[in-house]
């Protein structure tokens, strides 16, 4: 059986509905004449054998306790936005959303990982009308939020394919080449919002 027990389809349900969610949020948003929050989103559920690897990776027992609440990334959610402050005016509209908490953030667009990687991470308590592995209903799960701008999104996706798809015989400088590429990305999405400013002062 898969480490997901019964709750396979209970996953896919609550990807189905925090995607919803995310979309009404945006909708709102445009109806209330201000910019949309985002250019495109993209989830999915972790595989069974991907969480699998992680909780062997992370020494914890294979069960379904340990593949829903120790690791809290089973639902995965990446929001893709045009602008650095599109995903400020998210994660303000998330934390004070009535049907999740936020259990825990990392902020890796003020503080990239060494090798240039930028992204906005939350996890999310959602309470959903599912029994969860403790027995209640409604229960509670958790989901990962990505929020990126299009150009973190690209060299990730990029980074992703080049170090992991195919064996490097220069890592170091590939490395190197990767965080300046990086870096420069991130002084686009800079110039990109001083512009934006510009043309709404205007």
């Amino acid at each position: 059986m898969s480490i997901y027990g019964p709750y396979e389809e209970t996953l896919e349900a609550i990807l189905s509905d925090v995607e919803e969610r995310i979309r009404q949020l945006n909708q709102q948003e445009i109806d209330n004449h201000r910019p949309k929050l985002y250019e495109h989103l993209i989830g999915r559920v972790k595989t069974a054998a991907s969480m699998e690897e992680k909780c062997q990776r992370k020494n914890y027992p294979l069960t379904v306790e340990s593949a829903l609440h120790r690791c809290r990334d089973a639902v995965g959610i990446r929001i893709v936005c045009n602008f650095i402050s599109d995903i400020g005016r998210y994660l303000a509209i998330l934390r004070d959303a009535d049907w999740c908490s936020v259990v825990k953030e990392k902020d890796y667009i003020t503080k990239a990982k060494p090798n240039g990687y930028r992204s906005y991470h939350l996890i999310l308590d959602v309470s959903e009308n599912y029994r969860d592995v403790d027995g209640q209903n409604p229960g509670h799960f958790y989901v990962e939020i990505q929020l990126r701008t299009i150009a973190m999104d690209s060299w990730a996706s990029l980074e992703h394919e080049i170090k992991y798809k195919h064996q490097i015989k220069n890592p170091e400088r590939i490395g190197k080449e990767l965080k300046r590429c990086a870096d420069q990305l991130a002084s686009c999405d800079i110039q990109m919002e001083t512009i934006r400013q510009l043309i709404q002062e205007d």
